[in-house]
């Protein structure tokens, strides 16, 4: 059974937004998967989500809005501290499908369960119509993990390439004539983890645009994302208390190391490629121990609109064009400084 389910879209000054080359739209359409037997969640399909369809439903609801508020916030190049900046991305809910039964799945080798068959997915839903004529540039899929499936937090496909959080296997999904990427969020969390989602593929994203996957392991210091930015290394631990990356935070000194608190001094808040910013001390105190907290505030030190940095000689781009438009950057060949 599949029904169709439109959320309300803040449209305020959407004109104005588009027109703005440092402000990119991203429509999405979001799909949820709700196996259902006697009006609950199946645990016997989900392997750990047992609770009644109403209130999975709202909470899909409620994270979906939080997981928009905190992307656009996210994309605010220091809204911490600058109050008239705007942010570079706004996403719009172009529409909800919903099936009341199990995640597709197909057996895919190297995998201990079954595999999220994402192309079945985008094939039932119309993808091509979505992504061609209506303009969607994301997929969001809630569905559900609990150790009974395998999932990719998230996938790519288009002209350029599979550059994103997973295998990279070309023939996972259905290739169209732009590039789009599909989200796959648990219900049985919230809105952090599914942010987590994003800020990996923003990092690989940036990671491929400046060339780490062309560079030698032992050289990844040097480059400007992950070494000068990241202050990181082939070890993926920080090495340097630069901006950190979604799991290690400047003074993270393991995985996931949000509330840690360390003090370091690190120009996070100051981040200039020479190395010159400004530096302070900051441990978990600054984003409150929270990993959502956290996501935001090192997207918001990502260089943005009007960022006014130069590395070289030469001006950083708005790296947020590199989510919001991926495919006019690949087409034009963009790196990270102009």
């Amino acid at each position: 059974m599949a029904t169709g389910l439109r959320l309300r879209c803040d449209v305020t000054d959407r004109k104005q937004f588009s027109e703005n080359p440092d402000h990119f739209i991203i429509p999405v359409l979001v799909i949820c998967y709700f196996p259902v037997r006697n009006g609950r969640i199946d645990r016997t399909i989900t392997g750990d989500v047992d609770a009644p369809l109403d209130d999975v439903r709202g909470h899909v609801e409620r994270s979906t809005q939080q997981v928009v508020q905190a992307l656009e916030q996210g994309s605010i190049y220091h809204g911490y501290k600058d109050p008239t900046a705007r942010p570079s991305l706004q996403y719009q809910i172009l529409d909800t499908v919903e099936f009341l039964e199990p995640l597709p799945t197909h057996h895919k080798p190297g995998h201990r369960v079954p595999m999220t068959d994402y192309k079945a997915i985008m094939h039932r839903v119309g993808l091509r119509e979505w992504v061609e004529e209506k303009g969607i540039k994301e997929v969001w899929l809630w569905g559900y993990h609990g150790g009974v499936i395998d999932l990719w937090e998230s996938n790519m496909a288009g002209p350029f390439g599979d550059i994103s959080n997973s295998d990279r296997d070309p023939h996972d999904l259905p290739v169209l004539s732009k590039t789009y990427t599909v989200y796959h969020y648990n219900y049985q969390r919230g809105p952090s983890e599914a942010v987590e989602d994003h800020v990996h593929q923003i990092e690989a994203v940036l990671n491929y645009v400046d060339g780490r996957d062309r560079t030698p392991p032992p050289q990844w210091s040097r480059l400007l994302f992950w070494g000068k930015f990241v202050g990181s290394d082939h070890s993926h631990k920080i090495v340097r208390p630069g901006c950190g990356w979604a799991h290690y935070p400047p003074n993270g000194e393991r995985d996931y190391d949000w509330a840690n608190p360390r003090s370091v001094l690190t120009d996070i808040e100051d981040w200039r490629p020479d190395g010159s910013g400004k530096k302070k001390p900051i441990n978990c105190d600054r984003w409150k121990g929270d990993s959502l907290t956290w996501f935001v505030y090192w997207m918001q030190n990502l260089p943005g609109a009007n960022n006014g940095l130069t590395y070289q000689g030469r001006r950083l781009r708005n790296w947020w064009t590199f989510i919001g438009d991926f495919d006019t950057a690949m087409q034009n060949r963009w790196k990270l400084i102009e």
